[in-house]
């Protein structure tokens, strides 16, 4: 017996990777919805031309999904985004790590949000452009078992997104599609001037989406009280302790960073640390950005069981970075990762994803978030 094929709900966003992704599943057969998701952005700051979302981005969806000719929603997802993203963000800033807010909005808000959305209106499925995929691990198409699907990266390793959906809930996999999976974004674009979609030329998107200007550092002191430790000057500190100038707020700083910590040291020093409790900012020389191990939490598992201790394993510690061969020497609430080369700039609050290769590729098995 043939699966039926499903009514899918597609993320929409009016770019040339949403736009392809309708497109494909519509020559494919499928019956497509779309939606877009208003988000914090739409409300009263207007996203750049390369932001993946704006005001001008619903019209855009609107009329994709009209040369389309797919039905289009738009909800309003605003308030979740704020407490589960922008919230999330300011706080990690303030305890002063380095939060990653793309991943955390794919895994609370827009494709759980997409799938309640496609149940209600009668969809079996969901698609997002994103450069990853799904693939089913046995050769039946009746299960919908979430240990029966796994996670991979993306065949385009340039543009892999697979970094992104580390925190995605397991039970959502069998329902998600992702058609770009297989595809460079060179062929993408191809396929988009093959059918004429109007967004076939449009540019990446790039900034976080809630602050086009690019400037975060002024976001999150905005969003905080003005004497609020992150916001106030505190001591930089060398390897040894010795006192440099102070900074004017640890907000502005991430790990590896070199601007903003001045001249006159007589070496290049970079951003090595940051002491939240002491309101410190712990500089030192390249070499001492590079770690041979990593602690995560907020671990996020794709497999019906932890691996062992032991596994063999390599590890994303940012996206587009090299994957680096580890072993994982410790699993619980809290996991650690032995690595076979050192790291460059291991940055507390950013994303450690997880891969083991096997036949079909490199799949995802867990995630989670830096701790040191």
């Amino acid at each position: 017996m043939s699966c039926v094929p499903p009514h899918t709900l597609v993320a929409l966003s009016g770019g040339v990777d949403s736009c392809v992704t309708a497109a494909l599943l519509l020559e494919a057969g499928h019956r497509v919805t779309a939606v877009t998701l208003k988000t914090f952005c739409y409300s009263d700051r207007p996203g750049g031309p390369k932001s993946c979302c704006g005001l001008e981005g619903i019209a855009t969806a609107r009329a994709a999904a009209s040369q389309l000719g797919i039905q289009h929603f738009v909800f309003d997802v605003s308030e979740r985004f704020k407490t589960e993203v922008v919230d999330d963000f300011v706080a990690e800033y303030a305890a002063g790590r380095t939060p990653n807010p793309c991943v955390r909005c794919n895994a609370t808000v827009k494709i759980p949000d997409l799938w309640e959305r496609a149940k209600r209106l009668g969809c079996n499925a969901i698609a997002t452009g994103h450069y990853a995929r799904v693939l089913a691990l046995n050769e039946s198409c009746q299960t919908s078992s979430n240990q029966d699907y796994g996670l991979f990266r993306g065949v385009d390793r340039a543009k892999d997104q697979a970094y992104f959906l580390w925190e995605l809930p397991s039970l959502i996999l069998p329902y998600l599609r992702l058609p770009l999976g297989d595809l460079t974004k060179t062929e993408v674009r191809q396929i988009a001037r093959r059918m004429g979609l109007a967004s076939a030329e449009k540019p990446e998107s790039q900034e976080i989406c809630f602050i086009p200007d690019g400037d975060y550092a002024r976001f999150v002191a905005d969003a905080l009280p003005k004497d609020h430790p992150a916001c106030i000057p505190g001591p930089v500190l060398d390897q040894t302790g010795h006192h440099l100038p102070d900074h004017q707020g640890f907000l502005e700083y991430t790990i590896g960073q070199r601007k903003g910590l001045g001249g006159g040291h007589g070496k290049r020093l970079y951003v090595t640390g940051i002491d939240a409790a002491r309101r410190a900012v712990i500089v030192g020389e390249d070499a001492d950005l590079y770690s041979t191990s990593l602690t995560i939490d907020r671990v996020n598992l794709l497999l019906s069981t932890p691996p062992e201790v032991g596994t063999q394993i390599s590890v994303m510690i940012r996206h587009r970075a090299k994957a680096l061969p580890g072993v994982i020497t410790e699993v619980g609430d809290r996991w650690h990762i032995d690595l076979a080369e050192a790291a460059r700039a291991v940055t507390p609050g950013q994303s450690a994803v997880i891969f083991v290769t096997t036949p079909s590729g490199d799949r995802l098995i867990a995630g989670g978030r830096i701790l040191l």
